[in-house]
């Protein structure tokens, strides 16, 4: 199921239920994968919080309505690489960054990093023997998500674009 809440004050969603049914098309291995997932749900936005996992269901939060993202250095680090590669620019703010993402490259980084990442905890999730918990944590999904980003990155841009 693809469900779809308000965006919430100063947010919108930028993804379709139709961009998750074209992702998931390009994804290796979704049938294996989709075991145990009951939902993907476009969900609020929240200040800080791009997606979320909970037993059985993907969040992925509605983005800020101006495109553009303040993050800290470290979260800097850890995707300046897929950043780099979509062509968001930046610009530093003190201690902080700011991205000018586009349409296109927000739902990227929707796509590639945030829901291949909570994927990565339902990943996770499953292969427990007790299938209870995501026992591996934070750099278990984030390893996940940039691995499938390699491996269809000329799917998505064949199926997506970045225009």
């Amino acid at each position: 199921v693809i469900d779809k809440e308000r965006p919430g004050r100063g947010y919108r969603h930028l993804l379709r239920k139709k961009d998750i049914f074209d992702f998931i098309e390009i994804l290796p291995h979704w049938d294996e994968l989709a075991i145990g997932l009951n939902a993907v749900l476009l969900a609020a936005g929240e200040e800080g919080l791009y997606g979320w996992y909970d037993t059985g269901v993907v969040g992925i939060c509605a983005w800020p309505r101006d495109l553009w993202t303040r993050e800290s250095r470290d979260y800097y680090d850890m995707h300046k690489d897929l950043y780099a590669r979509l062509g968001v620019a930046s610009e530093p703010r003190g201690e902080l960054i700011l991205w000018k993402h586009t349409e296109a490259t927000a739902r990227a980084f929707q796509l590639l990093r945030v829901f291949l990442h909570e994927l990565g905890h339902h990943h996770d999730r499953m292969t427990t023997r007790s299938k209870i918990a995501s026992t591996r944590g934070e750099d278990f999904a984030e390893n996940y998500a940039i691995r499938y980003e390699d491996m269809i990155w000329d799917r998505y841009i064949a199926k997506f674009g970045l225009d």
